[in-house]
C-alpha cells in the first residue's frame, strides 16, 4: 500500500500527545490542516489495510482495571487456531509467538480482578491449557513510540 503524506503524518505524528478532547479527530484535523472527515476516512483506510490496529489510549497498568501478562504452552499443531481465538477475545489487545515452551504470550485486561480471573478461567476451559499469569509487580516504562522511516518512496 502506498501511503499518502496525510497517512504518513497520521501514523507518525500522534504516537504521543494524542489530543484529550471531546473531538480528538477534529483537533488532529486542525493540526494537519484538513477536515475531520478526511482524518477519519484515512484512519479507516489504514485500519482496513491492517496498518493500524486501533486508535485509543494506553493506561498505566493497574491504574484502571486489572491486567496481567499471560502465556500458554500451545502444541505446535494448535498454535495458529489458539492464537486466532485468543486474538478475538475482547480482553486481549495483542498476542505474539515466542520460541519457548510457553510459546503464545498476550496481555489480558479487564474491568476488575474478578473479571480478569474469569477471563483466565475461560481461556483455560476453551483451550484445555493452563495459563501462566504474570501480574505486574514492578512498573517499567518502555516508550513504544518511535519515528517511522517511510524510506524514499512516494510522498
Amino acid at each position: 500500500m502506498s501511503l499518502t503524506p496525510l497517512q504518513k503524518r497520521l501514523l507518525n505524528d500522534f504516537q504521543r500527545g494524542f489530543p484529550l478532547s471531546p473531538r480528538p479527530f477534529q483537533a488532529l484535523a486542525e493540526t494537519l490542516g484538513v477536515d475531520e472527515a478526511e482524518v477519519l476516512e484515512n484512519l479507516r483506510v489504514l485500519s482496513d489495510s491492517q496498518m493500524v490496529s486501533r486508535v485509543g489510549p494506553v493506561f498505566a497498568p493497574q491504574r484502571v482495571g486489572a491486567s496481567t501478562l499471560a502465556a500458554l504452552a500451545v502444541p505446535a499443531e494448535r498454535l495458529e487456531a489458539v492464537a486466532a481465538w485468543i486474538s478475538d477475545l475482547p480482553e486481549v489487545n495483542h498476542n505474539y509467538e515466542r520460541e519457548h515452551r510457553y510459546n503464545l504470550w498476550f496481555v489480558l485486561t479487564a474491568a476488575d480482578p474478578e473479571r480478569l480471573d474469569a477471563a483466565l478461567a475461560r481461556i483455560e476451559r476453551h483451550t484445555g491449557l493452563a495459563v501462566l499469569s504474570l501480574p505486574l509487580l514492578e512498573d517499567f516504562h518502555i516508550d513504544l513510540g518511535f519515528p517511522l522511516d517511510f524510506g524514499s518512496g512516494p510522498t
